[in-house]
């Protein structure tokens, strides 16, 4: 060791130089603009949210595209099929698809939106306050929701569309979210009994805020992405839900429509004229994929453990 060379030279410190030291790595981003990149990065997601954004744009401007009212009747061309006149065909009584279905669409959708938003309020509402009291209440309240978890959504819906006597969207989203936000409720309890110990929840219990308020400015904002997920997982579900109870004759009355309740106005005529169903089925398909393909997006896009 004694005969190695050495120099001053070897004893340079490597490294990034004084001036340097503040310089950053990376481009500064806050948590949603780290978010917006990862879901661009999500190709199949992003498609399913460009593809939404078509078919909410056709539902918008479908009718107005075609230049048909979608409750225009001519029996001279009922059952046609697909033409460049007609581009969808038209039905029994002589309407055109083309309307009809981007009509139908956009009641399809506003329900899908607005369920999902009743149950994401009532669910945080409640969950939230079940985390904040804790003990006896808690215990009481998710007591509460494993009662009304228990009834059978699908029957419940049924039976307060039958005795209500009416086939309107305010009574259709009553019954389809009388009982759904329970599920919203559990999560948002389960994320938010770890929040109810820190630091500035205490500091808001001592300076007497209220409980509704600390939900509000506290617990909901920091569990935001767990919530948009869930509801964007959510919306499909009141999409088809809608669907099928149009198609047993429990949803949406005339004269408005509804993919669902297109589907089973073509189910008579299904061997015959077989477009009548393809069109709706097909939107359905389409919207409750893409919604689903997106929600899977946005969870690994807005959870910090997904993060490479």
């Amino acid at each position: 060791m004694e005969n190695l060379p050495l120099n001053e030279q070897d004893f340079i410190p490597l490294g990034a130089s004084a001036s340097e030291g503040e310089v950053l790595a990376g481009k500064p981003m806050t948590y949603w603009q780290d978010a917006w990149q990862r879901f661009r990065k999500n190709k199949v997601a992003l498609f399913a949210a460009i593809l939404l954004v078509i078919i909410a744009l056709f539902t918008i401007f479908g009718p107005a595209i075609c230049g048909y009212d979608f409750t225009a009747q001519n029996v001279k061309i009922r059952n046609q099929a697909p033409s460049t006149e007609h581009w969808f065909g038209t039905d029994s009584l002589g309407r055109d698809l083309f309307a009809r279905v981007a009509v139908g669409g956009r009641v399809s959708i506003i329900i899908g939106i607005c369920g999902a938003l009743i149950v994401g309020v009532i669910g945080c509402l409640y969950g939230g306050l079940a985390a904040y009291f804790g003990g006896r209440v808690d215990m009481v309240m998710m007591r509460i929701v494993d009662i009304l978890s228990s009834i059978p959504n699908l029957l419940l819906v049924i039976l307060l569309s039958v005795v209500l006597e009416s086939s309107s969207i305010p009574t259709l989203l009553f019954a389809m979210t009388i009982t759904s936000w329970c599920g919203v409720a559990r999560i948002v309890r389960a994320q938010m009994l770890q929040i109810n110990r820190s630091e500035y929840v205490m500091a808001a219990r001592i300076m007497g805020v209220s409980p509704v308020k600390i939900v509000l400015t506290h617990f909901i904002p920091n569990t935001i992405s767990v919530i948009i997920v869930n509801l964007t997982f959510r919306i499909p579900g009141f999409i088809f839900s809608e669907a099928f109870l149009s198609y047993v004759g429990l949803g949406v009355a005339a004269p408005n429509t509804s993919w669902g309740t297109l589907a089973s106005a073509a189910q008579s005529t299904l061997l015959f004229y077989p477009y009548q169903m393809l069109f709706p089925s097909l939107f359905i398909a389409l919207t409750t994929l893409s919604f689903t393909l997106m929600g899977d997006g946005l969870r690994d896009a807005l959870d910090p453990k997904m993060r490479r």
